[in-house]
């Protein structure tokens, strides 16, 4: 301790010989906390400013999607390449289906969630998840219908996945490749301030298809008027997030065009809707063959069960 205590007088007189050498020099106190830059003090003062500006489109937004479109791309023929389109978090996919389940009115969904980063995983993932929840929930209907009949024998149907999923994938990919087309056409003819990409189309389907999936879920009821009440429900959240994405990019059109485009786009979306509860749901009632029933007397007789 006593040679402890002896280095630490040693090091003070030291520090005292170099003050008294140099009056002028700086010291720097450790519980004197550190400068901030004015810079860094206004960003504190304004936590959420960033996020806003990115997701307002204001020139610190804009310059940051200029430099991410300079980045060089990956070939599309390496796994780099489509390894961008699942590049989210469940953060992001989370916040874009609760904005699809809860549109709001006057937002476009692509301005509001898909930004400058569309994804395929949402959509893939969600489609994919109701092609089997209309297959096992319409599989599970017919059988709750007919449950009680003496002639009646469970039988799976696994055609109907294979269904559900070309028509529902087909649906996905298709429609939206005809209308980025028409968009893209159009475009070229009338000066028109929002344009999509095909990528940013195929995200707003994928994800306006999720409503579905607890819908089919609660088509099991086998009560015609409540499916059909779900249904028109479900139509209306979804197709309410088509109409306020895309009318934007049609309204600066001819105005006969832009009416028939939205139109074009709820019927499709409709006829998805109405298509999968007419056909997993409502098929008509099968008719069973006549059970034979033997009488006292000897002689047969059939009784019809509907």
């Amino acid at each position: 301790i006593a040679c402890f205590l002896m280095y630490l007088l040693a090091e003070f007189d030291d520090a005292a010989n170099l003050l008294a050498a140099n009056p002028d020099a700086t010291t720097i106190s450790i519980d004197e906390p550190a400068e901030i830059p004015k810079n860094q003090h206004g960003r504190l003062q304004e936590p959420g400013r960033e996020e806003d500006d990115e997701l307002l489109g204001t020139d610190d937004s804009d310059k940051t999607e200029l430099l991410a479109g300079q980045k060089k791309s990956a070939p599309f023929w390496t796994f780099e390449y489509y390894q961008t389109f699942f590049d989210v978090d469940t953060y992001q996919v989370l916040d874009r289906i609760k904005g699809s389940v809860f549109p709001v009115p006057g937002k476009n969904f692509v301005r509001l969630y898909i930004r400058s980063n569309p994804d395929l995983y949402g959509p893939f993932w969600i489609c994919a998840t109701l092609v089997f929840t209309i297959a096992v929930s319409g599989n599970l209907s017919n059988f709750f219908i007919h449950l009680g009949k003496p002639t009646y024998h469970y039988v799976p149907e696994f055609r109907k996945v294979s269904i559900a999923a070309t028509a529902i994938y087909a649906y996905a990919w298709l429609v939206p490749l005809a209308l980025w087309g028409f968009l893209m056409w159009r475009n070229s003819k009338v000066m028109n301030i929002v344009s999509y990409s095909f990528l940013e189309i195929v995200c707003v389907y994928g994800y306006s298809l999720f409503i579905y999936i607890p819908t089919a879920i609660l088509w099991i009821i086998p009560q015609k008027v409540v499916r059909w009440v779900l249904m028109m429900f479900s139509l209306c959240l979804s197709g309410s997030v088509l109409v306020m994405t895309f009318w934007p990019a049609v309204r600066d059109d001819n105005r006969r065009i832009a009416l028939a485009t939205v139109g074009t786009i709820v019927l499709l979306h409709a006829l998805l809707a109405v298509g999968c509860l007419a056909y997993f749901f409502d098929a008509p009632e099968l008719d069973f063959p006549a059970p034979i029933i033997p009488a006292h007397n000897g002689t047969v007789n059939k009784v019809r069960i509907q």
